[in-house]
């Protein structure tokens, strides 16, 4: 079991920023972490206003959902570390090189020449498209929802997850 549930979004910065923090106090602390999905697209989906956003918004949320399908992939043929190596290879794109335009240009060969570069299975990438893993990024997002309410974002962190002491919050460790 967990000593932590960390749900992500691939495309949020503040995520990314907490998921570096959280692992290397995994190194550290030989915590065991689940990688779990929150999708900001479906957060969004009723109240955000893209036409009021800068250019590109809307797109970026749908390129974190294919990250989301990939990394769905991932888990469901190698499991939860897979997961990591996933959001690394995607959050090292993103945000430490700044590559959001290649994700949105050409969102499958980008994840395709990520995940060569990470030595996972290129042909993962083509989940960017595979609607099937939509159901489970639903689901777990709304765990993620039902832990710490509605009005949030990424990243969601659940300390003991499951146990008596479980505790979930929202907000980058900064």
């Amino acid at each position: 079991m967990a000593d932590l549930d960390f749900f992500f979004d691939p495309v949020c910065p503040w995520a990314w920023i907490t998921s570096r923090w959280v692992t290397e106090v995994q190194q550290l602390r030989d915590y065991n972490v689940a990688w779990k999905f929150i999708s900001l697209k479906i957060l969004n989906q009723d109240t955000m206003d893209y036409a009021s956003m800068p250019a590109g918004y809307k797109e970026v949320h749908a390129a974190g959902t294919s990250g989301l399908r990939v990394a769905a992939k991932a888990r469901s043929v190698a499991g939860n570390d897979a997961v990591a190596k996933v959001y690394t290879a995607l959050g090292t794109s993103l945000h430490n090189k700044q590559e959001r335009e290649l994700f949105v240009a050409d969102i499958e060969g980008h994840i395709a020449s990520l995940l060569k570069s990470a030595g996972l299975p290129v042909e993962w990438a083509s989940a960017v498209n595979d609607e099937t893993f939509d159901r489970l990024i639903a689901d777990e997002t709304a765990i993620a929802l039902e832990r710490t309410g509605k009005d949030v974002g990424t990243p969601i962190i659940t300390f003991n997850p499951g146990g008596l002491k479980e505790a979930s919050f929202f907000g980058p460790v900064i």
